[in-house]
């Protein structure tokens, strides 16, 4: 497809991510985030405990530890080279993802407990690659931030997705009000939201038999979901960069 044809396309479907992210939550949504909140307290609080600690442990040392170890930012000839690059590597987690999933699934309880931060490792290093794919420097802490808005927006509800999207509108003004502190950073509600998004489907992998491919699914899915966000969130910033207005209004 010529440049010019691939841009057009990008910003139409751009277009209508953003219109999705901007939806109120509807009846059905509301009514399963009630559900997700009921099978939420049949789960022992030291299983929700020990993935709270593990989320925020993990991902404070991933994306703002002293070392970060990633790629520089990459240049490339056009819009579509470097979306080409990027759906590679989604891909390639995407496969990686199921494969370990799978195999943790098999494993019953302790190793389906085991895939939590596996998972979330995969889901941190997949943003990093697609960071960089996109020209940016994730040695960059405002960066390393908006990532972390990625991160919530692809696994939050609609009424928290919707907030987070209007917090990543037009970054580089947003990224200068950044608190200096990184523990400033509201951690109860992405760790809420995160958990609640995620609980519904992998609680299943810990259950004999059926572990191995809700699993594997499971994990191919939501790798797939971080992807397509992450691609979206990026073509954002690319359509920022050429003054076009963003979308901010909301659906009724």
């Amino acid at each position: 497809m010529e440049h010019h044809q691939y841009e057009q396309q990008v910003l139409h479907d751009l277009r209508a991510w953003q219109e999705q992210m901007l939806r109120r939550p509807t009846l059905v949504n509301q009514l399963a985030a009630r559900f997700q909140k009921k099978v939420n307290s049949f789960i022992p609080e030291k299983v929700h405990k020990g993935i709270t600690t593990t989320l925020r442990q993990m991902i404070k040392a991933v994306l703002f530890g002293a070392k970060i170890t990633s790629r520089p930012p990459v240049s490339y000839s056009s819009l579509q080279a470097q979306e080409a690059a990027v759906i590679e590597r989604i891909e390639f987690y995407k496969k990686t993802a199921a494969a370990e999933g799978g195999i943790t699934g098999a494993g019953g309880i302790l190793l389906g407990l085991a895939d939590f931060p596996l998972l979330l490792s995969l889901k941190l290093k997949l943003l990093f690659e697609i960071c960089s794919l996109s020209g940016f420097d994730v040695r960059d802490y405002r960066e390393r931030v908006y990532l972390l808005h990625i991160f919530q927006l692809a696994f939050s509800s609609h009424q928290h997705r919707r907030e987070v999207y209007l917090q990543m509108v037009d970054w580089e003004t947003q990224k200068q009000h950044l608190p200096e502190d990184i523990n400033e950073f509201d951690w109860r509600t992405f760790q809420q939201e995160y958990r609640d998004y995620i609980d519904l489907a992998k609680m299943a992998q810990l259950v004999p038999i059926i572990g191995a491919p809700v699993g594997a699914i499971a994990n191919y899915m939501l790798l797939q979901k971080l992807g397509t966000t992450a691609l979206n969130a990026y073509r954002m910033r690319y359509k920022e960069t050429l003054h076009l207005p963003a979308s901010t209004s909301a659906n009724s």
